[in-house]
């Protein structure tokens, strides 16, 4: 079995990643710096699933903190890394742009340095569907120009692209990037459309519809990623010849894939399966585009499938009321637990 160190262990996809590396055997080195750009308990309630496990090590951590984890690469000596530790969202990113680059950049630096200086395997880094940007051409392709992103996030994970092929290039070290498209399910981020839109339904509260719903998105659902996360890892990139019409190719060892359903579902849609399982009609408040946004997201994902055998198989009808059962779930015992707490 592989020491593997996950970063961004305690957010969504980190959580999933590193619960299936354990139940596959592997040791994992999980380390996040449980900021609170979202609620911190519901962090803690992820790392609550994986701490049982005798074979993880979780360190709270920032990965901008180069000699913290320096000193976490030179203790624990992991064999691959699986780097998924960053600032999302593109919205916030108008809001606080240097927590972007601090994460971003200067953590996705300090990786990169721990990786080649303890001459790990592979590193295989979450890159995004936001690189794309103004780009119209759908489905997205890995072949496709990605040089116009709409927010500073997007710009950020594309330099992540240019900064891994730079070591890639120069030391040897290979690395996969993989861009995600709209990642839902269990345990899932407060920020994105499905938990907000649950959250608001069920409290009788107004849902912002942007761009008066006129919008397509590529969800995919968890447990299609975390399998494609978990193949790619297992398959290291070797230099290619077909660089000329494939920027997504390299002479290095390093690839770049799309990571997605490949089934883009209209927002009213998704609305409206939302909607059927919760048996709740939504109050909708229909607004414009809002900034950085992009109109629609569908992923190619031929690469990844003639790479790695990647088949996503989970349709959002099938996805979302698994969603929204473990919100309900999770979400009544923690107010049981706090209406326990209120009468001790």
């Amino acid at each position: 079995m592989t020491t593997i160190l996950v970063t961004g262990a305690a957010g969504f996809i980190g959580y999933h990643v590193a619960h299936s590396l354990l139940n596959q055997g592997h040791t994992v080195i999980g380390v996040d710096n449980l900021n609170t750009y979202y609620d911190v308990r519901l962090k803690q309630a992820r790392l609550a699933q994986l701490n049982p496990y005798t074979e993880f090590h979780f360190y709270q951590l920032d990965i901008a903190d180069r000699d913290g984890l320096q000193r976490l690469f030179t203790n624990n000596t992991p064999e691959q890394v699986i780097h998924l530790a960053a600032q999302a969202g593109v919205r916030y990113s108008l809001e606080n742009p240097h927590v972007y680059a601090d994460s971003n950049l200067v953590g996705f630096v300090n990786i990169l340095e721990g990786c080649r200086q303890h001459q790990i395997q592979h590193l295989v880094f979450a890159s995004s569907s936001s690189v794309y940007g103004a780009n119209r051409h759908l489905p997205y392709a890995v072949s496709h120009n990605v040089d116009h992103p709409l927010s500073l996030y997007a710009a950020t994970k594309k330099a992540n692209e240019l900064m891994a092929h730079t070591y890639s290039h120069l030391y040897g070290l290979p690395t996969t990037g993989l861009r995600f498209f709209t990642v839902y399910g269990p345990w899932g981020r407060p920020d994105m459309a499905p938990f907000k839109f649950t959250k608001a339904i069920l409290e009788g509260r107004t849902i912002d519809v942007y761009n008066y719903g006129r919008m397509r998105r590529d969800f995919t659902y968890i447990d299609d990623i975390v399998t494609g996360v978990v193949q790619t890892l297992n398959h290291i990139p070797q230099p290619s010849e077909n660089i000329a019409s494939d920027p997504s190719h390299s002479h290095a060892p390093y690839r770049i894939y799309n990571i997605g359903n490949g089934r883009p579902v209209e927002l009213m849609g998704f609305i409206e399966v939302l909607e059927k399982h919760l048996g709740i009609t939504a109050q909708k408040n229909m607004l414009p585009l809002q900034p950085g946004d992009v109109l629609e997201t569908c992923a190619d994902v031929t690469a990844l499938q003639q790479t790695v055998g990647f088949q996503p198989t989970t349709p959002l009808e099938l996805g979302l009321p698994r969603f929204i059962d473990w919100y309900q779930d999770y979400y009544q015992r923690h107010d049981q637990r706090q209406d326990l707490s209120l009468s001790a």
